[in-house]
């Protein structure tokens, strides 16, 4: 069995690294400022994280020449795999922030819109670097809808599908949101985790409700995901990265301690 990875999240907005509940929106006020995502990715790179993961939820032209300082400051004083995301719509804009120093870009919205945006980045870039991000609801005891913009909107696709097509495109990896749980730190939503990692070749990321080092080791194996990402309970200093894998290690989960 493949170590599983412990991934930290920061979601950037304007420069800094903000934290929201079931996807609070910076225009309503509901983000709460956490740090320097630069010192934050430094703090994690020292706890061993796997990999780091960063949001620009700026959205902007001027979010994104944000996040490209950000991403050339952090590969600069950082080892492990960086992956960004937000705002992401061209080709053009995968390179930059390659050429920045990510090792992966993700999309999520722009993927929906333009599928062919995956087939174009893994042809060029390779399916290694491209990640498909999913944002998904549960609208009925066995469904699950894709949504967009922030999952501010649905497209009414199943989430399953959806996932299986981004893969067939040539997507490498899939960070599998769950809205419902997002930010909530109630536990991650096992069944559409374990129903998408079933579906697919490639590894998949669960995110949203990561709360105590129980769900982790849940998420890892009876949702049967490749790694898990978490955000507020690392920003808040709940845990370390070292804790959880030290939890997951006595689990008899494989990790890279």
């Amino acid at each position: 069995m493949f170590a599983k990875r412990v991934i930290p999240c920061l979601d950037v907005h304007n420069g800094q690294v903000t934290r929201g509940v079931q996807f609070g929106k910076a225009e309503a006020g509901e983000l709460r400022n956490v740090g320097d995502p630069v010192e934050l990715a430094m703090r994690y790179n020292e706890q061993g994280a796997d990999e780091m993961v960063f949001f620009d939820i700026t959205a902007s032209a001027h979010g994104r020449a944000t996040m490209v300082n950000v991403i050339e400051r952090t590969a600069d004083e950082c080892f492990m795999p960086l992956t960004v995301g937000g705002g992401i719509r061209t080709v053009e804009d995968m390179h930059a922030m390659l050429k920045a120093g990510a090792d992966k870009v993700s999309i999520n919205s722009s993927a929906l819109a333009t599928p062919d945006l995956i087939r174009q980045g893994a042809e060029k870039f390779g399916s290694q670097c491209i990640v498909v991000s999913i944002d998904a609801k549960k609208v009925a005891p066995e469904r699950w809808e894709v949504f967009s913009h922030g999952g501010r909107k649905s497209t009414g696709l199943d989430a399953i599908e959806w996932a299986k097509k981004a893969v067939a495109l040539g997507a490498g990896e899939i960070v599998l949101n769950s809205i419902d749980a997002d930010g909530t730190k109630a536990g991650f939503d096992l069944v559409v985790t374990r129903r998408v990692s079933e579906s697919v070749g490639v590894p998949v990321v669960a995110s949203g409700g990561a709360g105590t080092l129980e769900h982790m080791a849940d998420v890892l194996l009876e949702g049967r995901a490749d790694a898990v990402l978490a955000a507020s309970i690392f920003h808040f200093g709940t845990y370390t990265v070292g804790d959880v894998k030290k939890f997951l290690a006595k689990q008899n989960i494989p990790v890279r301690l």
